[in-house]
């Protein structure tokens, strides 16, 4: 796969932050096939940094409703990626 198809896009979250902040761990969401060497791949040349280890979850859909109509949250993969040591993504800068 070609890293943009792994890649989808970076969770903004306060949790996400904080992880950046004290454990220099980044999260995106990522193709539900992908797997952790996929995704290892795909970061390190999206972003041209070297990845220390992947962590990855599947996020289960929620029920929800708007008024009359019920319905569920889309599932999704999340990927907790840790960077080796000195190394830092630019999207995130600033934070």
């Amino acid at each position: 796969m070609d890293p943009h198809q792994v890649i989808i896009r970076p969770v903004i979250s306060e949790k996400s932050y904080n992880l950046i902040e004290t454990q220099n761990q980044y999260t995106f969401q990522v193709d539900k096939r992908a797997n952790k060497n996929q995704i290892k791949r795909a970061i390190e040349d999206a972003f041209d940094v070297r990845v220390h280890k992947v962590n990855t979850v599947n996020v289960k859909s929620k029920p929800k409703r708007q008024g009359f109509y019920r319905g569920r949250t889309a599932q999704w993969k999340k990927a907790v990626v840790r960077l080796a040591e000195g190394e830092s993504i630019e999207l995130f800068e600033g934070v």
